[in-house]
């Protein structure tokens, strides 16, 4: 009996394809694929363009202002869907395709689920050179989406019509999968998009991706149980991998029945609700005071789902205990075995309830869990006062973050890069998880007007607040267009500094002259007085500039709830910064300089790299 087949376009096969992958939500089977971000140009036009208006009616395409920011959005949306649901992004070659690389490099970085589907060139090499194709002069072979190879999880050039059957099934291994998830780009020959062949009718079949929940070792898992069980002063960093695995109760009740201190990474921040009396908040060099003063003497860390990158290790200066064990709860070996831990590699909630069980009855001494309520109780008086209203005429960051909680306190907060996401780690209060939503493993500007986008997609009931600083909105806002186009309900704070003040405030640190961050302090004719209320206005957003704390606070009120795009202006301090909390950071400073005060901050570097840890 031969097989059933459908002729299409390799274009249209993919297309089809998409809309068969789904996924199942509360109980409700629905489409893994939440849209297709595009922007149209010669390479996927014709191709991919027409394949994609023949199932716009189930799967919908959103065009974007600008190929980094679209795939930002759909990032976002994939974050937000705790990596349940995600999106794909299409460009045309060249510079639209090299647009995405950066969007890729975030999500690889991440560990979040986007499929970039950029034009390529001809796979036939007649038209060569053809408008935008990057030549070789040794590799024929090469194309600019060579570029995306090191930060896809998986890359594949499709030069035949038939590759795509096993480059989409492999694309959906990745996308899906919890230890490989990343981000996987289909190179899409132009030519090949248009080319017809037999597809069997089998692949288009309605196929349901569940999360994989991996079980941990046996030994892996007795080794671990037992250094917990050995441990005096033990403490859990929360990372992403918590939200995603929606292990959120099961990290809740096991540290409750074993009385241990819980941190926060800045992708676990929302695990726990910030009034859970063991959440002592973020952890690391943007850490609580409570939660660093227990990292230092802590004897173990159990580190569950967490990179363990040097902003939550203070650059692995943070811990101070000579007998430190790190316990690596993670569905990656890569990341379960960092500094020597002893992996378990599973599944966040089926890790922590396993080892619930094992652990039942024992709990740790009642002063180490004392001691941990005590320090939070201190932090949350500090915290207070950083984010209390002031009357100055430039209010801080941690000020502006205290007012917009005031105004909007039910919030999902969005941001990312600079100086805000230190502030917000410390200081903004998450009640549920996915209500904290920042971009810090690549730390990418440009990344929070277009993530506002993708968390409205994603969470529509969420009333979406996205703070961003005057350098990243002037890097990339045009995805305000967008957001009014689509309808969406989105409110923005713009804390306009004159500058990259996050970046001056290191250069100061560091004994670094003010130059070249600030506008004040560049190469300028004339300094800049940008009107973002103006501008935000212009591309079709109700826009505000207010002039105190509490204008914002009752703006934001006043504003809860309405439709539509909302941007509110305010001006802040660049120098002030929180200083209670906080850890060192490795940043390294010259040997030698002509100015006494780098040659001041690098006799402190060194003394301070004396308690780096090595391995």
């Amino acid at each position: 009996m031969s097989q059933k087949t459908v002729r299409l376009t390799m274009a249209q096969a993919v297309a089809r394809f998409m809309t068969a992958q789904k996924t199942v939500i509360d109980g409700e089977t629905v489409p893994i694929f939440g849209g297709v971000w595009a922007i149209f140009g010669h390479g996927n036009v014709a191709g991919v363009g027409e394949a994609l208006h023949a199932v716009k009616d189930v799967l919908p395409t959103y065009r974007g202002q600008n190929e980094q920011s679209m795939a930002h959005a759909a990032i976002a949306y994939a974050k937000a869907s705790f990596r349940r649901r995600f999106m794909a992004c299409t460009s045309s070659i060249g510079p639209g395709a090299l647009n995405m690389v950066t969007a890729a490099a975030l999500a690889h970085v991440n560990r979040l689920p986007v499929l970039l589907l950029p034009g390529d060139v001809f796979a036939n090499r007649l038209p060569d050179p053809v408008l935008q194709q990057v030549e070789d002069f040794g590799d024929g072979t090469v194309s600019a989406n060579d570029c995306f190879r090191p930060v896809s999880r998986y890359f594949d050039r499709i030069t035949r019509p038939e590759q795509i059957i096993p480059a989409l099934r492999r694309a959906m291994q990745v996308l899906t999968d919890p230890a490989e998830c990343g981000p996987v780009t289909l190179s899409l020959c132009q030519d090949v998009q248009a080319e017809a062949y037999d597809y069997p009718e089998n692949f288009f079949a309605e196929k349901i991706w569940v999360p994989r929940r991996i079980m941990p070792d046996a030994d892996e898992f007795a080794e671990a149980a037992s250094a917990l069980r050995r441990a005096e002063k033990p403490v859990i960093i929360a990372g992403g991998g918590v939200l995603y695995s929606q292990a959120s109760d099961s990290l809740a009740a096991f540290a409750e029945a074993h009385g241990i201190p819980v941190m926060e990474t800045q992708a676990g921040k929302s695990a726990l609700p910030h009034d859970h009396d063991l959440n002592m908040g973020s952890i690391g060099v943007t850490g609580t005071s409570a939660a660093n003063a227990l990292a230092e003497e802590a004897d173990l860390v159990l580190a569950v789902g967490t990179r363990l990158q040097d902003f939550t290790t203070g650059s692995w200066a943070l811990f101070k205990n000579d007998g430190l064990r790190i316990v690596g709860l993670n569905v990656q070996v890569f990341d379960a075995m960092k500094h020597d831990a002893l992996p378990l590699v599973a599944d966040a909630r089926v890790g922590l309830e396993a080892l619930g069980a094992a652990l039942a009855g024992w709990r740790v001494d009642a002063g180490w869990t004392a001691k941990a309520r005590a320090g939070k109780d201190d932090w949350l008086d500090a915290a207070d006062a950083a984010r209390a209203a002031s009357n100055a005429e430039l209010p801080s960051d941690a000020q502006v973050i205290g007012a917009v909680q005031r105004g909007r306190r039910d919030a999902t907060v969005v941001c990312a890069a600079g100086g805000l996401p230190g502030e917000l780690h410390k200081l903004w209060r998450a009640e549920g998880p996915g209500s904290y939503h920042l971009e810090y493993g690549f730390s990418t500007m440009g990344y929070e007007i277009a993530a506002g986008l993708g968390v409205a997609l994603a969470r529509p009931d969420d009333d979406v607040v996205v703070m961003v600083g005057d350098g990243s909105y002037l890097m990339m806002n045009s995805e305000i267009v967008s957001a009014v186009m689509m309808g969406l309900t989105l409110t923005f704070v713009v804390l306009d500094n004159s500058g990259y003040g996050c970046i001056n405030r290191l250069q100061m640190a560091t004994g670094g002259a003010n130059f070249n961050n600030l506008f004040r302090d560049t190469h300028h004719v004339a300094l800049p007085q940008v009107d973002f209320a103006a501008h935000a206005a212009a591309l079709g957003a109700r826009a505000r500039k207010v002039q105190s704390l509490a204008e914002l606070e009752a703006a934001l009120k006043e504003s809860e709830g309405t439709e539509g795009v909302s941007v509110f202006v305010i001006d802040t301090d660049p120098l002030i910064t929180t200083d209670a909390g906080g850890h060192w950071w490795d940043v390294a400073v010259p040997e030698v300089s002509e100015r006494s005060e780098v040659n001041a901050a690098r006799e402190a570097y060194v003394k301070a790299l004396r308690a780096q840890r090595a391995g």
